[in-house]
């Protein structure tokens, strides 16, 4: 294998998340900063949270109700 090629390995790294869990895995970073980790996402607790990111969940929430009262009007 070639020599000095590979980035250095932290056997330790620390990560923090946004929800205020930290750990440690393997990385070659020294330290990660993350949103969403196990302890916080949705999959893995099993309870629904929105994680909303420049107004998104609300502009599709406008949109499905604009659709909603398009079907209504069709009906009429």
């Amino acid at each position: 294998m070639k020599k000095d090629i590979h980035p250095k390995y932290y056997h330790r790294a620390k990560v923090h998340c946004a929800c205020g869990a930290s750990f440690e895995i393997g990385s070659t970073k020294e330290s990660i900063e993350t949103e969403i980790c196990y302890k916080c996402h949705p999959f893995f607790t099993g309870k629904e949270k929105l994680v909303d990111t420049a107004g998104r969940v609300e502009k599709f929430k406008r949109r499905l109700a604009k659709k909603e009262e398009l079907v209504k009007k069709k009906k009429k």
